[in-house]
């Protein structure tokens, strides 16, 4: 928050007007819930379950909107949507074991919620990006106090994971500020699928990094995610 506090004022962008103050305080609440109930339905379910439906709402619901309020795209670009969306599912399959349910609400309010906080950004003006996020940041930090405090749930992590959190919280602050230019610039649709095929990043990161296996899904889900950018990147510019 304090970062994007900065660039806000670096950049010389105006004081959120009422209009953006009610965008970023509903999408502040719906991101704060969408990123709360993925982190518990991962800690209470199945990451086979939770990841590729929060994944997949993630990104259908903009989608959705996108077609509602900017028409139809490209038909190249629903080809490369439609291909995206099977992507995500792939890549966030994880083997285990079970078949209950564990963590099904917890996705599903996830998805939900983080479906709809893209829309909510993506109807912020051209150019207002930091400021609103400033704000957006605010409200999220009072929603996890208040939640810790009713649930007097244990929040000190261990000083030596400090570094790790603010490089987190930086990157997801980086992932939505550009996540709000690419819809200011570009379609709603778009933007909303090419930024749900994260999975794909973890997927590679985890293989590099931490030495995990890459499952038949995985390798397939790459290799569509990289034919649905293309098939994006073509449609959008033909």
């Amino acid at each position: 928050m304090a970062l994007v506090a900065g660039l806000a004022i670096l950049r010389n962008e105006p004081f959120p007007t009422s209009q953006e103050l009610v965008l970023a305080l509903i999408g502040g609440i719906l991101g704060g819930i969408g990123i709360t109930a993925l982190y518990r339905g991962l800690a209470v379910g199945r990451m086979g379950i939770v990841a590729p439906i929060t994944g997949v709402l993630a990104a259908v619901i903009p989608v959705v909107a996108g077609f509602v309020l900017e028409g139809w795209p490209d038909p190249l670009v629903l080809v490369g949507i439609v291909v995206a969306i099977v992507a995500v599912v792939l890549v966030s399959r994880v083997a285990d074991e079970g078949g209950g349910r564990e963590g099904l609400a917890e996705a599903l309010i996830a998805g939900t919620a983080i479906g709809l906080f893209g829309i909510v950004i993506s109807q912020l003006p051209e150019g207002h990006v930091f400021a609103p996020l400033t704000v957006i940041r605010g409200v999220q930090a009072l929603l996890v106090v208040g939640i810790v405090l009713v649930t007097r749930s244990a929040w000190r992590p261990p000083a030596s994971m400090l570094p790790l959190l603010a490089g987190i919280g930086l990157a997801d602050m980086a992932g939505n500020a550009l996540y709000i230019i690419a819809v200011q610039t570009g379609a709603l649709a778009i933007a909303s699928v090419l930024s749900a095929l994260y999975p794909v990043t973890t997927v590679i990161l985890a293989a590099l990094l931490l030495k995990e296996r890459v499952t038949r899904e995985h390798a397939l889900g790459i290799g569509l995610a990289v034919a649905a950018i293309a098939c994006i990147g073509l449609g959008s510019t033909a």
